[in-house]
């Protein structure tokens, strides 16, 4: 079966499903860390991506921008100079009726027969406004972060907006 585009799963069509506990099969989230860098400094300067839409965003969208945020940011500030962290959680379950596609495939699919769907990933649902990301820096590598957050943005499937949080007053 071929995986389908991301698209089909961006937007909020139908009510939350997220108990797991009464569903069999969810396959797990591919997102390895939530927080990267060095956990205990207090750095200056904090900036944030924020969602421009409601939307949801599939965990291996997640996971990819996560990957393209840390490495360009671990690449120029070091291990230690930066803390980055991912702030939502895929806790929505997607389904997906699977259909047969080619030669005979109508004798073997059911149609829209028992149409409800297997489980087949999780996607966080953003609002908003909604912090995806967050980035504390030394002042030094403020451009660094900046440019992090924008190379991550452009793995999600909503469009984004970055802010300073905290130390405005240092970066201009």
């Amino acid at each position: 079966m071929v995986r389908k585009p991301a698209s089909m799963y961006r937007n909020v069509r139908q009510r939350s499903y997220t108990r797991r506990k009464y569903m069999g099969g969810v396959p797990g989230s591919h997102i390895i860390h939530y927080d990267m860098g060095n956990k205990t400094a207090d750095f200056p300067v904090k900036l944030s991506l924020l969602s421009e839409e409601k939307c949801q965003i599939r965990h291996t969208a997640l996971e990819a921008a996560r990957i393209t945020a840390n490495r360009a940011i671990m690449a120029s500030a070091g291990r230690a100079g930066y803390h980055m962290k991912l702030r939502v959680y895929p806790h929505e379950v997607l389904r997906e009726n699977k259909q047969a596609t080619g030669a005979g495939a109508d004798r073997v699919s059911s149609g829209m027969r028992g149409a409800f769907g297997k489980n087949v990933g999780t996607a966080a649902r953003v609002s908003p406004g909604q912090k995806i990301f967050t980035i504390s820096v030394n002042k030094e590598q403020f451009k660094t972060a900046k440019d992090a957050l924008r190379k991550a943005g452009q793995k999600l499937p909503t469009p984004v907006r970055i802010t300073v949080d905290k130390g405005m007053e240092l970066v201009q």
